[in-house]
């Protein structure tokens, strides 16, 4: 249980406001995390449970309890720890997974059988992912393992701090860079791209290596934003079905990401290699065209 009495002069605000710009609350990181704690009765006002829309006021004292509610989802998925220390780790994601969500096997659920719970007086119960990769795109993905790593972690990617970089396969042939301002369900997004290389097709006219840097991170945005350019991600069965290859997956990977230690403020960044079915199938269509096509 942790408590927090609110001081005095404090102007009038909702609860979960409040709580989201003023406390350091074991696991609460986020408004939606504010608001979930609230629904599940963490979070009592004088003693006694509240709704979201409460309003704060002087000398209030705040309880939160943390409760385990995973000890008996461990999913025993062996994973590619990539970095590990008290506060954080970095894992390669594979492909067709979710990271979280009502599912046994997710990511989130496989943290435990990989990671060394942290020591310090902060522990999370169990590693937590701070951010999301759709289910078949593979890279890079941050971890959690104190309250304070994840609070502040997940502000730096609040505050859009944190660089992260994607490679991809798209058809067709885009400007050698540029950038790409499509809004996603009425809301701001933004990705940077750049032409890495690009070989002839039969099947598809060109085929393209890109590197993708969203300033954003919408839901689906850097498949959203390629198909609206018109250059789909290959293997996406959402926004480039008519496209498919089947059995090979989504060509599109998480390559490296860049951020600040939530203790020690030092900049890390960590690298990875796409999968090798990228090379090869650019190699592949290269190959088959300057064979079959016309000369």
């Amino acid at each position: 249980m942790e408590s927090h009495i609110v001081p005095e002069k404090t102007v009038k605000m909702r609860l979960n406001e409040y709580i989201h710009k003023n406390v350091d609350f074991n696991s609460i990181c986020s408004r939606k995390a504010v608001q979930k704690a609230i629904k599940r009765d963490q979070i009592k006002i004088n003693g006694k449970y509240t709704e979201t829309g409460y309003f704060v006021k002087p000398g209030d004292v705040i309880e939160f309890k943390e409760i385990d509610t995973f000890s008996d989802r461990i999913f025993g998925l062996k994973l590619n720890v990539i970095y590990e220390d008290k506060h954080l780790a970095v894992i390669d994601k594979p492909a067709g997974f979710d990271v979280n969500g009502n599912k046994f096997k997710t990511i989130e659920n496989s943290l435990s059988h990989n990671l060394k719970l942290s020591d310090e007086k902060d522990a999370l119960l169990r590693p937590v992912p701070v951010h999301r990769l759709d289910n078949p795109t593979r890279g890079l993905l941050l971890i959690a393992k104190t309250a304070s790593g994840r609070i502040n972690l997940s502000r730096q990617f609040e505050e859009r701090t944190v660089k992260k970089t994607y490679n991809a396969v798209v058809v067709g042939k885009p400007d050698i860079k540029g950038n790409i301002e499509i809004e996603i369900d009425n809301r701001f997004a933004s990705t940077d791209y750049k032409l890495l290389n690009s070989v002839d097709s039969l099947k598809w006219d060109f085929l393209s290596l890109v590197e993708l840097n969203p300033f954003t991170g919408r839901k689906h945005q850097l498949r959203i934003h390629l198909s609206k350019s018109g250059f789909p991600v290959l293997g996406d069965k959402i926004y480039c079905k008519e496209k498919l290859l089947k059995g090979k997956g989504l060509f599109l990977c998480a390559v490296k990401i860049e951020f600040k230690h939530p203790k020690t403020d030092k900049t890390l960044i960590f690298e990875i290699d796409p999968p090798n079915k990228f090379n090869k199938i650019l190699e592949s269509e290269q190959k088959n065209y300057e064979r079959y096509g016309l000369k």
